[in-house]
């Protein structure tokens, strides 16, 4: 399983969340919403420093992660994250 964030949505990053060199952005499960993956749940974002992370990917000193415990959400499958430019929002997709 990977993480896959394109440069437009790294950029919305960047300046949404202020991220600079070694700082953490946390992918984690919450109940509820429209979500791709599982039904019923959906995908929630964070400035956060990992507890106990699984899978991660860095870009420009920052490192994406996800939770040990959220690993049950994507049943093993790739996500990549883009921005749309339509909808000017942040989309997660099966990578």
């Amino acid at each position: 399983m990977e993480i896959d964030v394109t440069k437009p949505a790294f950029q919305w990053f960047k300046e949404e969340f202020n991220l600079q060199q070694e700082d953490y952005m946390r992918i984690f499960v919450r109940y509820g919403g429209c979500g791709d993956f599982q039904k019923g749940f959906s995908l929630g974002l964070m400035k956060e420093e990992p507890k106990h992370n699984a899978i991660q990917t860095e870009i420009e000193g920052v490192t994406f992660y996800i939770e040990e415990e959220d690993l049950w959400y994507f049943n093993d499958t790739d996500i990549k994250i883009k921005y749309s430019r339509n909808k000017e929002e942040i989309e997660f997709v099966h990578g």
